[in-house]
């Protein structure tokens, strides 16, 4: 959340910066249960005050006289008063809350102004896209593909976009997940097994609610929600500390599946792997100085840019205009991968800066040199998606034979050189 000062310092200027992301946010609605939130608070108190001298000024007074009898009576009356003054405040309170919880992260002075993707920025290329198309094919065309990724028995057992990797499909996934994981180690992330499922309080303090609640797999009767990255547990996992200045930055990376309720319409933007409801994602998340996040921010593109690299294949990286930012985003980096049979770009990561907008949220601060404790701020990228990335290798590694060539990063894990049906 933002500062709730700044909030009501700096009205015109919040106003400004949020018509730059685009969201639709009734900031009318919530200055005004601001004002009547602290109107509220005021009466409640001044009833309070007035209710403690009068239990004074009884102590003084001879029980049973008229003057006490007098003041009983009008005690009645006034507890009935803060009673009714209380339940107000605690109802204006909860408007308040759901409001001002629903106000959006304003975007970074360096974010670039846009009303949507259209307007994002190449802010680097790396390969050759061309030379991955001569022998590629859309990865649902190559033959054996549906004998590995079986979308249809999936599709019995749970539903569309839950596919069953088979065999040595299944060996390439583990493969990616694990060359994933040493790459964050090596990087200084310090490896993290999450639950797979969280409460309503850990996704509020990420931004997921209320922003994605319409997107989240809800599990009624315990209130829990399945995660739709890793980055919700692996960041409430200090949600309520303080941490020392000497514990920061602080790097963490966890492997997770993850749930998407998100759906598109048929064609190639979903088809295959290109949109699943479960998905495998390595994510890499940072705690940082708040003077210190923008070049944090820097440094966690460019882990999740040597994946690529590594991999051999073509991407290109996009500053995200502020109208194609997410809610709790101060500055993002949308990381996308050339997918050569289908001609187009997939993304594979998002790598982002939330400056303190989580961390008010999670109420997780640190103690600065002089002993005051502030927010961190927090940042967070894929590191990477498992599914379009191995749409990638499939096509821009498919040979003329019928076979695909495994990455060579990747055969220490998998044992082979090729991959075949």
């Amino acid at each position: 959340m933002l500062s709730l000062n700044y909030l009501r310092e700096n009205p015109e200027q919040v106003r400004a910066a949020l018509a730059r992301k685009k969201f639709d946010c009734d900031l009318d609605s919530f200055y005004r249960l601001d004002e009547e939130r602290r109107a509220c608070i005021a009466r409640s108190e001044a009833a309070r005050a007035e209710q403690k001298n009068a239990n004074v000024e009884m102590a003084a007074m001879e029980k049973g006289s008229p003057e006490f009898m007098e003041k009983v009576k009008a005690m009645k009356a006034l507890a009935g008063e803060v009673k009714g003054l209380e339940a107000q405040t605690r109802e204006v309170e909860a408007s308040w809350k759901e409001s001002y919880l629903s106000i959006p992260n304003l975007p970074d002075t360096s974010a670039p102004s846009g009303d949507n993707e259209a307007d994002n920025q190449v802010a680097d290329t790396w390969g050759d896209c061309a030379a991955v198309e001569v022998n590629a094919l859309p990865h649902w065309d190559i033959p054996w593909f549906s004998k590995l990724v079986d979308f249809e028995r999936g599709t019995k057992v749970t539903g569309a976009g839950f596919p069953f990797y088979v065999g040595d499909m299944s060996r390439l996934v583990r493969a990616l997940i694990q060359f994933f994981l040493d790459e964050a180690d090596k990087n200084g992330y310090e490896e993290v097994t999450a639950p797979l499922l969280v409460n309503g309080d850990s996704a509020r303090a990420t931004g997921q609610l209320p922003d994605k609640e319409g997107q989240m797999y809800f599990v009624t009767g315990d209130e829990l929600y399945l995660i739709p990255t890793a980055e919700v547990p692996v960041t409430n996992f200090i949600r309520d500390e303080i941490l020392s200045l000497n514990d920061l930055p602080l790097k963490r990376v966890g492997y997770t599946p993850c749930f998407r309720r998100e759906a598109g319409s048929w064609g190639k933007d979903v088809r295959g792997l290109n949109r699943l409801h479960q998905f495998d994602k390595v994510e890499l998340v940072q705690w940082v100085e708040p003077n210190k996040s923008m070049d944090a921010l820097e440094e966690l593109r460019g882990h999740a840019e040597a994946i690529l690299q590594k991999l051999n294949l073509p991407y290109r990286t996009l500053l995200m205009c502020t109208g194609d930012m997410g809610f709790p985003h101060a500055k993002q980096y949308d990381l996308e991968v050339w997918a050569g049979g289908q001609k187009r770009w997939l993304e594979v990561s998002s790598c982002s800066c939330f400056t303190d907008f989580q961390a008010r949220r999670a109420a997780i601060r640190y103690r600065d040199a002089d002993g005051k404790a502030s927010p961190v701020h927090t940042l967070n990228g894929s590191g990477l998606a498992v599914p379009r990335v191995l749409a990638a290798i499939l096509e821009n590694y498919y040979q003329p034979d019928g076979r695909v060539k495994v990455p060579e990063v990747l055969q220490h894990w998998f044992n082979k050189e090729y991959l075949e049906g």
